[in-house]
């Protein structure tokens, strides 16, 4: 059963859903985008054992705040509410690709909160810049179709997967507030385990920056790529995610 809750941050409003019983996981949205869309990846996880949360960014599904003059500590201090909303976890903070660096900072500005961060497809330190202007074209509801599901083939989806799901769910205020964010943040990730999980078809991810992070995390960073999949890894194979994340927080310390 998926709950629908909110709780307050000051002046923010964080609506999330919230399905499971058991160690607490956090899931955060890429881009301009919301987690409805990983419904099954939730349910997958709460099928593992764990108590799975989907807080909704500012700005989408009926979480409101200022959305002007933030940074990524703000919409971590949002969902730090959720996690201790939810019993204080400490809770795995798992990022969708943009979201990576959200469950970065929750983990660097909330220490207690977070027991493990998990980067779900996040992109390498150095990507083609077009790939920044096929999101726009994306995104875009007045771009041609075709030529929306090209660029959606080409950056977030592998051979076999459907993009046709991924036409809709863009919201282009959050997208705007969330890039200008990212100049006002620092960018760390705490001092907790991190799993660096990558899609082996992600061109935001190529095969030769598949150990770029080890040189900052060291010993804490555990790599696994799945197969099969490109930069919308957890909406084309939430069970193989699922099961990515449960192996490795059997590992974590209690």
């Amino acid at each position: 059963m998926v709950e629908l809750r909110s709780v307050r941050n000051g002046v923010a409003t964080i609506v999330y859903r919230a399905e499971g019983e058991g160690p607490p996981v956090m899931v955060i949205a890429s881009t301009g985008r919301g987690t409805e869309e990983f419904g099954p990846l939730s349910r997958s996880l709460a099928g593992r054992g764990f108590r799975v949360l989907r807080p909704e960014p500012r700005g989408i599904g009926g979480s409101t705040g200022p959305m002007d003059g933030v940074s990524f500590h703000d919409f971590a201090d949002d969902f730090a509410a959720v996690i201790r909303a939810e019993g204080g976890g400490p809770a795995i903070a798992a990022g969708h690709a943009y979201g990576n660096w959200i469950a970065r900072t929750i983990a660097t500005d909330h220490p207690g909160l977070v027991r493990g961060v998990v980067l779900v497809a996040a992109g390498a330190r150095s990507m083609p810049k077009e790939l920044s202007a096929t999101i726009d074209v994306i995104a875009d509801p007045a771009a041609p179709e075709e030529r929306r599901l090209a660029g959606l083939r080409w950056a977030f989806f592998a051979e076999g997967s459907d993009p046709r799901p991924w036409l809709g769910g863009w919201h282009a205020d959050v997208t705007a507030s969330q890039r200008a964010a990212r100049g006002r943040s620092r960018r760390y990730a705490g001092s907790v385990p991190v799993l660096d999980l990558q899609a082996d078809a992600d061109p935001f991810r190529p095969p030769e920056s598949r150990d770029e992070l080890r040189a900052e995390f060291g010993d804490r960073l555990t790599v696994q790529v799945i197969a099969g999949a490109s930069h919308a890894l957890p909406a084309e194979k939430p069970d193989a995610v699922a099961d990515a994340i449960a192996g490795w927080a059997e590992r974590l310390p209690a």
